[in-house]
C-alpha cells in the first residue's frame, strides 16, 4: 500500500515483556522439554523474558545449563533475561556455581509487568 501524503506511518509495536513461570523440579528430566520451550520463546530478535522461578523447588546442573542457554540465545539476539525468586535460595546456588554475576535476579516482578502494555503470556507450567 502506497504512503498517503499527510498521514503519518503507524507507531512501531510496543515492546513487551514475556513471563514464563516455572513450577516443579528444573532437573535432568525436565531440562529437555524447557530447553525447547524457551529455544521457542527466545527464537525472535531483541527478546525480553521474565522467568519467575518463585515455583521452582529444586534446580540441579542441568536446570543450569538451560538457564545458560536461554541467557546466551537473548544476549545473542540483543535482548534482556531477568529471574525473579523470591528466596534466597536460587542466589546461593547461582553463586556457588560461579553464576551470580551472570543473571539479573529479582526479587519479584518487575514493575511494569502485569500492566496494559506488557504481555503476560506463557504462564507455562513445566
Amino acid at each position: 500500500m502506497p504512503d498517503i501524503p499527510g498521514r503519518s506511518a503507524p507507531p512501531p509495536p510496543k515492546h513487551t515483556a514475556r513471563v514464563v513461570t516455572l513450577h516443579g523440579e528444573l532437573d535432568l528430566l525436565t531440562a529437555p522439554a524447557l530447553r525447547a520451550r524457551l529455544d521457542d520463546v527466545t527464537a525472535r530478535p531483541c527478546p525480553d523474558l521474565v522467568l519467575d522461578l518463585r515455583p521452582v523447588s529444586f534446580i540441579d546442573c542441568s536446570g543450569l545449563g538451560v538457564l545458560c542457554r536461554v541467557r546466551n540465545r537473548i544476549r545473542a539476539r540483543h535482548g534482556r533475561l531477568r529471574l525473579v525468586t523470591g528466596s534466597t535460595r536460587l542466589a546461593r546456588v547461582l553463586r556457588h556455581a560461579g553464576l551470580a554475576e551472570a543473571f539479573e535476579v529479582l526479587p519479584g516482578m518487575p514493575g511494569g509487568i502485569g500492566t496494559p502494555g506488557v504481555e503476560t503470556a506463557d504462564r507455562a507450567a513445566l
